[in-house]
């Protein structure tokens, strides 16, 4: 099999000749380890393609996830200048035409800031939901609000035909181009995940209590444009599609607020999926506690889910997952990306991977995957490691 069939057999309830191997790895992984400028890596298509390629061949993984939408093609002719900063020579900041900031690490995920340093972070109470659609806090120039592409200034219309901008499939194309033969997955943010990402993070728990029929209004509005979003996307190539909600874990809301505040949207959005491509695997990406609410997650009509944060990150114990939601959902992760991939040995990682391999046994639809990203500072060796467990564990 190839690993576009390997992964499909798996999310659709198939037999694959092996257990797949896909991990989510930080940007900053690619920024350091892809041989590539990190400026380039996070605002070119084309460099952000090569990176991803680069490190599937590389890892040897059966799957890519897109995690960063198509960018701006003109977006160099919005910068001012590049400046190193003086107290940290390998951290960059650019200095855009209108003002703004990005701050560019050599090994995080850049940020955009005021000119004058300030975060660009509306409270809740400031934001009208009927002036939202979609949020995509991986845009060049950060979330904000009224959302606007880049750097052009001009608010993205609110007509969901007419909002998204025609590059933004464009780094998903490239990589489908590069490898036929790869299960490519695009991703869309739920709506809670978007006002986590838009808002000051106080000001949106707190409403969940002191004004949760405005949450709700703002959660509808922000369905709507993930939705369009997962439709554009299915009408695409690519081969399934995660929806990234990591801020609903125990650690955050409670089981009734997730029932409130996510379920319902995740439902629509796996929905209008299925409505406009039938069969397309959709599945969550959450971290954190989820032990007390895999029950909910299953209920959304997903395919699967991607994390299982294992103790002491989360609460998910690989069994246990089987024995509750495994003959509804494939499970992808569960393997430690701090203590086993980014601080332990080969050894740790042959140990910990064998031990998802033995509770997977039997059951089929599981991804061998770290819980949440691959850190950035994760030695390669460790995360090659993966992929010569599933083909010793095949011969």
């Amino acid at each position: 099999m190839t690993g576009r069939e390997r992964m499909r057999a798996v999310m659709t309830g198939g037999t694959p000749d092996r257990v797949p191997v896909m991990c989510q790895l930080a940007l900053g992984h690619y920024f350091l380890n892809a041989g590539l400028d990190a400026i380039d890596i996070w605002h070119d298509t084309e460099a952000f393609a090569e990176a991803l390629v680069t490190l599937q061949r590389r890892y040897g993984f059966d799957g890519i996830l897109v995690n960063l939408p198509g960018r701006d093609p003109d977006w160099r002719s919005a910068i001012d200048a590049v400046e190193a900063e003086p107290d940290d020579p390998a951290t960059r900041r650019i200095r855009w035409r209108d003002g703004r900031v990005t701050i560019a690490p050599p090994d995080e995920t850049p940020w955009v800031v005021a000119a004058n340093g300030s975060s660009t972070r509306p409270a809740f109470d400031d934001v009208d939901p009927d002036g939202l659609l979609y949020v995509e806090p991986h845009d060049l120039s950060g979330a904000k609000y009224p959302f606007s592409w880049g750097f052009d200034g001009e608010p993205a219309p609110l007509d969901p035909d007419r909002f998204f901008p025609k590059w933004h499939t464009d780094t998903l194309l490239r990589v489908r181009a590069r490898v036929p033969d790869v299960s490519v997955h695009a991703e869309v943010f739920s709506p809670f995940s978007q006002l986590m990402e838009l808002c000051d993070h106080e000001s949106v728990l707190m409403a969940l209590v002191l004004d949760p029929e405005r949450v709700d209004a703002a959660l509808s509005r922000l369905a709507e444009g993930a939705s369009r979003l997962a439709v554009l996307w299915a009408g695409t190539d690519c081969d399934a599609i995660l929806v990234s909600s990591a801020f609903v874990g125990g650690g955050l809301i409670s089981r009734e607020d997730y029932a409130r505040f996510e379920l319902p949207h995740l439902r629509r959005i796996v929905r209008a999926v299925h409505e406009a491509r039938p069969g397309l695997p959709v599945y969550v990406h959450t971290c954190g506690a989820l032990g007390d609410r895999l029950d909910l997650v299953a209920e959304s009509g997903v395919s699967g889910i991607d994390t299982l944060d294992p103790p002491p990150l989360g609460d998910v114990e690989l069994e246990d997952a089987f024995r509750e939601v495994g003959d509804r959902l494939f499970l992808k992760g569960n393997l430690d990306p701090v203590g086993t991939l980014l601080e332990g040995t080969v050894d740790d990682v042959r140990t910990a991977g064998y031990q998802r391999l033995a509770a997977a046994r039997g059951h089929g639809g599981y991804i061998l995957s770290t819980a949440c990203s691959v850190p950035s500072h994760a030695p390669p060796e460790n995360i090659m490691a993966l992929r010569g467990i599933v083909d010793e564990s095949h011969a």
